[in-house]
């Protein structure tokens, strides 16, 4: 998939998540107001921190989809993993918030919600689930963090919808049958929310931070990438192979030996041939190949080495 295609469709799906979740918000917001139910307040303020978050990941494929300049020579891509984050701390603090508030509704004299908050729960749950599935694939697709961790944001909200509905349709139950306690289903629902979203976020978080610092690839994740160089005629050993994450691409950093007696061009020229066929792989952006000349006395040393281990 071209560059500009790719990019295209994450800032569509992420203007998709904008519109939709102004759209839910607005709708549970006022239900939820209506219906004097604390879980779909509760949600509702979940769905318009999602609004914030898919306006992040926006803007942070717009950033990522930068070419390399002078003072980012390694391109722009970090700027989705950035973007990731920002929606990480929003669903935690989101998360807290919806905690705090319903917690508090213990302490109050409460009222079973109306039962037109359940219509607003199941179209919420339905609505939120297509958002999650179209992109998540489309992230999966792209190979965009951005994208999945957004799509996540999306499924922590059909957690909490059907969180709430449990606890709206047993406090509406409650209310109906005259057993007070069961009335206190809804604000417990919201805590419910509230312990989701903020696991959610701290796992989202961490794995968007650690792919933020210079993440290189396992190195059962380079067998591909070390066969190709293996592959290149007259390589005669890969000294070191190190494949940076940026986003939705990696930056390599490589080093080969080469016959010591060849001449300085035709070392040059082993190592373009070997950045060629590297970079023809789709997710590879730049290689940077160091040439060292061979030398059969380090793989004695490396034996003798593994041998006394």
């Amino acid at each position: 998939m071209e560059k500009d295609q790719r990019f295209k469709k994450a800032e569509f799906a992420a203007l998709v998540g904008v519109v939709g979740n102004i759209i839910l918000a607005a709708l549970k917001w006022g239900i939820g107001i209506y219906a004097n139910s604390r879980a779909l307040v509760a949600d509702a303020v979940h769905s318009a921190s999602d609004v914030a978050g898919s306006f992040a990941v926006y803007i942070g494929l717009r950033a990522a989809k930068q070419p390399p300049d002078k003072d980012h020579p390694y391109g722009h891509g970090k700027a989705e993993s950035i973007a990731a984050i920002i929606v990480a701390v929003l669903l935690l603090l989101v998360g807290i918030e919806i905690g705090k508030s319903s917690f508090e509704a213990f302490f109050h004299p409460i009222e079973a919600p109306k039962t037109i908050a359940i219509v607003a729960v199941v179209v919420s749950i339905i609505i939120k689930e297509w958002m999650f599935r179209y992109k998540y694939n489309l992230g999966k697709k792209i190979n965009s963090d951005a994208l999945i961790i957004n799509a996540y944001e999306h499924r922590s909200d059909v957690y909490s919808s059907i969180a709430a509905l449990v606890g709206i349709g047993a406090a509406i139950i409650g209310g109906k049958l005259g057993i007070g306690w069961l009335e206190y289903a809804d604000p417990v629902a919201g805590l419910l929310v509230s312990l989701l979203v903020i696991k959610m976020a701290w796992h989202l978080g961490k794995e968007s931070i650690h792919n933020t610092l210079d993440h290189v690839l396992h190195e059962e994740d380079t067998v591909e990438l070390r066969q190709i160089v293996a592959s290149v005629d007259q390589v005669k050993k890969i000294d070191e192979l190190l494949a940076r994450e940026h986003g939705h691409y990696v930056i390599i950093d490589l080093k080969i030996s080469v016959d010591p007696h060849m001449t300085v061009e035709e070392g040059h020229r082993v190592g373009k041939r070997v950045k060629k066929k590297l970079m023809e792989q789709k997710n590879v952006e730049n290689v940077f190949v160091h040439i060292n000349p061979y030398n059969p006395d380090d793989d004695i040393e490396q034996e003798d080495d593994t041998l006394e281990k």
